[in-house]
């Protein structure tokens, strides 16, 4: 009886595995035939580990945040959170996605306190959070500080200089 029970909760866990989804997937990128984008809600582990997204460590290479940035970052990495919405396919994501979560390594904010949404060149998400957060560009990062919005930076902001305009809504 104890190993039929074994086997049972063996084919059980196995089946609760296998009906389980993932919350992103790959959907052909309908500009670039052959190539597939990242979609719906995802972890930079995702990215980093997938060889199509070799941009990424390219691009945080040489990105080093300043001192002023990382300290204001870290004085609050205990409340604050981020929605990030990027899109796989877009230069500009590209670019910052991998210095953004750089940033936030050098501030020692945990990974959990983001939420990253991969969007589809619409700039839309399946559970429809791209529309709910009103997301017209990507990247965009939107600031929580103890669950309160504060405010967002929208691809390189106002002032071309992303990063420190996280540290300007953060101070």
């Amino acid at each position: 009886m104890p190993r039929f029970l074994a086997v049972f909760l063996l084919l059980i866990s196995m089946a609760a595995m296998s009906a389980a989804q993932t919350p992103y997937s790959y959907v052909p990128d309908p500009e670039h035939p052959g190539e597939s984008m990242l979609l719906g809600l995802a972890t930079k582990q995702v990215i980093i580990s997938d060889s199509s997204f070799s941009w990424y460590a390219q691009n945080q290479k040489g990105y080093e945040p300043s001192a002023d940035i990382i300290t204001a970052i870290a004085h609050v990495k205990d409340s604050i959170s981020f929605v990030v919405f990027a899109g796989t396919w877009c230069d500009d994501s590209q670019f910052i996605l991998p210095r953004f979560f750089r940033l936030l390594e050098k501030a020692g904010v945990d990974d959990s306190r983001v939420r990253f949404y991969a969007v589809d060149r619409n700039k839309k998400t399946p559970d429809g959070s791209a529309d709910a957060f009103r997301v017209e560009r990507v990247p965009t990062m939107i600031v929580f500080i103890s669950g309160k919005e504060i405010g967002r930076v929208v691809e390189y902001g106002k002032t071309g200089h992303w990063d420190e305009e996280l540290a300007a809504l953060i101070k």
